[in-house]
């Protein structure tokens, strides 16, 4: 595309700071910007030292420094315009400290070696202030130093290399290729991320890293003339710790499923999936309403991680569990005397779900956490049993651990880091079965495709949940799609129906690209995996049903 072209095509132009409720974290740049390098290590090291010394002399007993320049390009189109492209870049340092045994953070966006030291100062003054409320001293698991590492994205493309005008064109085509084949309107967006985060800390930790994230979507609508009734389809990608490469489209990366359905593991197609989701949403506005009643749901892996990262992700959550997160995102019904007693049916015994930051290609995946805390994998449900939270340096002892978990995470070097979700995922069945097998298996159920409207309660135990695509199952056979479909449960319920798993062939993942939590709120990226999953006599109401 010229330089010309692009600028006719632009609808709203560059820049801003948040478009459609996404947040933009920091101030516009030019593109160009996003391409320069930032300080080296060696650089990042002596100014973390600044601060590492400045607590120390004021009376701090433990202090971590987080380094952070934060990148982000968000492209978004309609049909044929170009909405907004944002290009933004925050630089600075926080840091945290335990004074009097208890936490202080203060945070700066001038890295000159002397307002560092004020800021390590003043970091500590605020935990001294806050002691005076503190009942107990902040319990830190122990942590040893791992020494000067460095740990980056798998990157085959860095999608800041990529010109604007490439990527635009990318979003183009897949509108007109949606609009060719019968959508009447069609948006779509490309969000890239890339974290250049240092961290350091007494334990004798320096850790620099670099992560990328990337999330190509879209919405295509179709609208009845007649009635004014409107339907639409989203995406079927999944948010990726990737580069550009995720947008190759490779065949080899391509699951067949029923009905001429296609799923994307670590490689999509966005021409191709915007082409089908014309041709399904004008399918939507015939399609037969479902009638209620008791249903075995076939759950699709990029239906079924909202599922997982709602009633599962959510609820292990220990400062959730213990009521920290209350005022504003609820608490958990899998509460600590559940735990405890070690015989608690989350689910039935082929519920086994892990969690982890190491996932190649996921959204979490880092070496270590904003603590410094190497990454790794652990159990939260296994066998159907309830068996561990999730974790972080001043909480592992509330459970008897004696290390963190490895999920600590800040969403901007100003922001002060806490226990968020790390990957959560169901693992796959160990038996060989395709979608295509399971679904032959079924005599009355309904194939769910894609993530729709959801409903769940403060303790995350009665939910209700859409999807994008629904097709009926009778005697094996899909026979075709429905509409107005929405299962209702509660979490120990829904995850008791559990009874069939397709295996590690049909493993895919599920993301949320800006997961909010915390007050001052914060966002994060998490994946969700699983293979597609078969749920028995599981609630399905009409949610077009009028009273």
């Amino acid at each position: 595309m010229k330089r010309r072209e692009f600028m006719q095509l632009s609808g709203a132009g560059i820049g801003g700071l948040m478009v459609a409720g996404i947040p933009v974290l920091g101030n516009t740049v030019a593109p160009e910007r996003l391409l320069e390098p930032g300080a080296d290590a060696a650089t990042k090291k002596r100014l973390a030292d600044v601060a590492l010394n400045a607590a120390k002399s004021k009376g701090a007993t433990y202090t971590d420094v987080r380094i952070g320049r934060y990148l982000q390009q968000f492209l978004f189109t309609r049909e044929q315009k170009v909405q907004n492209v944002v290009n933004a870049e925050s630089y600075g340092i926080g840091i945290r400290v335990i004074a009097n045994g208890t936490w202080g953070f203060a945070a700066t966006s001038d890295v000159r070696p002397e307002a560092i030291a004020r800021c390590a100062e003043t970091a500590v003054a605020i935990a001294k202030a806050n002691s005076r409320l503190q009942t107990e001293p902040v319990k830190l698991a122990p942590q040893k130093g791992v020494g000067d590492v460095t740990w980056k994205t798998p990157l085959q493309k860095n999608a800041f290399e990529i010109p604007v005008g490439q990527k635009i064109d990318l979003l183009m085509k897949v509108n007109s290729e949606a609009m060719k084949n019968g959508a009447a309107f069609v948006t779509s967006n490309l969000f890239f991320v890339n974290e250049q985060k240092y961290f350091a800390s007494t334990d004798g930790s320096y850790i620099d890293q670099d992560v990328h994230r990337i999330w190509p979507t879209f919405t295509v609508s179709a609208v009845d003339r007649t009635s004014g009734k409107f339907k639409t389809r989203d995406a079927l990608s999944s948010p990726m710790g990737m580069g550009y490469e995720y947008l190759d489209g490779l065949a080899s990366e391509k699951i067949a499923a029923p009905y001429g359905l296609v799923g994307y593991r670590n490689s999509y197609d966005m021409v191709e999936d915007a082409t089908l989701a014309a041709k399904q949403v004008k399918q939507k506005l015939t399609a037969k309403t479902v009638q209620p009643g008791k249903y075995d749901l076939v759950l699709d892996p990029n239906h079924l991680g909202l599922t997982i990262h709602e009633s599962v992700g959510h609820p292990t959550e220990l400062d959730r569990v213990l009521g920290y997160e209350a005022n504003y995102a609820g608490t958990s019904f899998a509460t600590l005397d559940k735990w405890k007693s070690k015989n608690f049916n989350y689910g039935s015994k082929m519920v086994n779900i892990v969690a982890d930051k190491t996932q190649v290609g996921s959204l979490g995946a880092v070496g270590y956490d904003d603590e410094g805390v190497p990454c790794k994998q652990w159990d939260l449900i296994k066998d159907g049993i309830l068996v561990n939270y999730q974790a972080i340096r001043d909480q592992a002892a509330i459970i008897g651990e004696n290390e963190s978990h490895g999920c600590c995470y800040a969403d901007n070097w100003n922001s002060v880091q806490f226990q968020r979700m790390p990957n959560v995922s169901l693992k796959a069945g160990s038996e060989k079965r395709s979608v295509f097998d399971m679904v032959k298996g079924v005599d009355k159920g309904i194939y769910i495709i894609g993530r729709g409207s959801y409903s769940i309660d403060q303790q995350r135990y009665n939910f209700q949940f859409g999807g994008q695509l629904f097709y009926e199952i009778k005697n094996g056979e899909i026979v075709g799609m429905l509409d107005d479909v929405a299962y209702q449960s509660n979490t120990q319920e829904f995850w008791n129906s559990c009874a069939q798993l397709c295996d590690q062939d049909d493993y895919r993942t599920f993301g949320s690209f800006f997961d909010g939590k915390g007050q001052p709120s914060q966002v994060s990226a998490v994946s969700h995996g699983s293979a597609t999953t078969r749920f028995n006599g599981v609630n399905v109401i009409n949610t077009g049903r009028k009273i």
